[in-house]
């Protein structure tokens, strides 16, 4: 019985050794390896209608189907005609500007500096001879003081010309903190002294009581 067993074995270690066959070989489970695809607008005998591209089962959600034209304004900055929305579809608070300072010095400032004005460490450092990048855009030009909210945030998203995308960096409502806190940098360096509360005016000229602010 022994002799037996090691002569078994010692041909099915002889039977590993190199040998090539045309048969098929044993696939005792088939799994989805041999599965059918259809291609898009091809027909399938499987379902009644003959169609191979099916709807989503009843009670389920297509993927991206949250983001439809009912509020792509908020996760696009398009409107339903696929117009930049004019203005952030969300209220903005302290709470959301302080959000927009912070992800907007973590990810903007490095390119269009802490004023916007493109002066970030990464075009100006160097002893002021950058660092051979594309230079970035200031926000103080009348352009980008007039240009949509949505197109900021479009920006933010997808990225324009060298300016890679920060979609996956960046979630949807820290894009929108993001231009609210770009609008906010805008009016800081574009404000109109006459158009500030009287406490704010006097405190703007006890820093230099040789100017008058126009009554």
């Amino acid at each position: 019985m022994r002799s037996s067993l090691v002569l078994i074995a010692l041909l099915g270690l002889v039977g590993c050794r190199g040998m090539q066959s045309d048969a098929p070989p044993v696939h005792p489970n088939l799994n989805m390896d041999f599965d059918q695809s259809f291609k898009p607008q091809s027909a399938n005998p499987l379902f009644a209608d003959g169609m191979a591209m099916r709807q989503p089962v009843p009670g389920t959600v297509k993927r991206m189907g949250l983001r439809t034209t009912e509020n792509a304004s908020f996760y696009l900055g398009r409107d339903a005609a696929g117009a930049y929305v004019p203005t952030a579809p969300m209220e903005v608070t302290v709470e959301v500007l302080e959000r927009g300072q912070e992800r907007y010095e973590i990810y903007c400032a490095v390119c269009h500096g802490s004023t916007g004005d493109g002066q970030g460490v990464i075009m100006a450092g160097n002893g002021g001879q950058g660092y051979g990048y594309t230079p970035a855009p200031t926000y103080h030009t009348d352009r980008l003081r007039a240009i949509e909210d949505g197109y900021l945030y479009d920006v933010i998203a997808n990225g324009i010309r060298t300016m890679p995308s920060y979609g996956h960096q960046v979630p949807v409502p820290d894009r929108w903190a993001i231009v609210a806190y770009i609008r906010a940098l805008q009016l800081s360096q574009d404000a109109n002294p006459e158009t500030l509360p009287e406490p704010m005016r006097e405190r703007l000229e006890s820093y230099n009581p040789n100017v008058t602010l126009p009554q």
